[in-house]
């Protein structure tokens, strides 16, 4: 029997087919889980729907994470559509250009506030309305960091601050949901060559960092970080929870 058989996943982030939210959507579907996707606006609708349609997804839904009442929405229409739900994947962040470019203490407030919402409090939204629909069978949700987080990473400023606080949300939201069997982790993954590292500068020279100093002495692709997913939300990983996993070739691990 496969993982996933039976199971169902939402998806939150897929911006491409080079989208770490991809390589995950593709892992489940190979071990058998249904597949709901949503995306936020017109041009990454044309780029979602083909995909969601190729691996069989019948719900492909706009959701602007912002926005409580699209939030609900995707939510209702889950729970008409499937009854439950078993899986959540949250792969969504953002920031201001200019606010990635300039120097962290040029940071506006306005930034800084939507930094946070869309690449933090987004995953505490989705875990409201997602862990009613998962209560009377457990459930998993995973969303993604980075290690901007934990240290200096050049060029990533408000969104390594933004991911500090998602981190912290996984280990509360673990906390608050595991009574009802609903675990919350998190992967850090390492730099992968996506649209959202597109807007880090000189990310060429991240790549080159990690493949030099990683253990492994290379950098990671999307598919590793989908095999992780699965382990994490399938029943491989069922008493792992709050947990933030390095997929990273152990980059992690180095000091000098």
């Amino acid at each position: 029997m496969a993982l996933l058989e039976g199971k169902k996943a939402a998806i939150f982030g897929v911006a491409n087919e080079r989208s770490i939210a991809w390589a995950i959507a593709e892992a489940f579907y190979a071990e058998g889980a249904e597949l709901a996707f949503t995306y936020a606006g017109e041009v990454l609708e044309k780029r979602v729907r083909p995909l969601a349609e190729g691996v069989g997804s019948k719900i492909i839904l706009p959701c602007d994470v912002t926005k409580d009442e699209e939030v609900e929405k995707v939510f209702a229409d889950l729970r008409d559509a499937w009854g439950g739900l078993d899986i959540v994947i949250h792969a969504i962040a953002f920031a201001n250009k200019e606010d990635l470019a300039n120097p962290y203490v040029q940071t506006s407030r306005a930034g800084f506030h939507l930094a946070m919402d869309v690449s933090a409090y987004s995953l505490i939204a989705l875990a409201q309305r997602a862990a009613p629909l998962m209560a009377e069978r457990g459930g998993a949700i995973l969303t993604l960091t980075y290690m901007g987080s934990e240290k200096v990473i050049p060029n990533y400023n408000v969104m390594g601050v933004a991911k500090a606080a998602l981190e912290a949300s996984v280990r509360y939201l673990a906390h608050d949901l595991g009574p009802k069997g609903v675990r919350v982790n998190a992967i850090s993954a390492g730099p992968i060559r996506t649209l959202a590292a597109a807007g880090i500068s000189d990310f060429k020279s991240m790549l080159h960092h990690v493949a030099e100093r990683a253990p492994l002495k290379r950098n990671i692709d999307a598919e590793e970080v989908g095999k992780t997913a699965l382990y994490l939300c399938s029943d491989l990983g069922s008493a792992v929870t709050g947990e933030v996993l390095h997929v990273d070739a152990g980059y992690n691990i180095m000091g000098m």
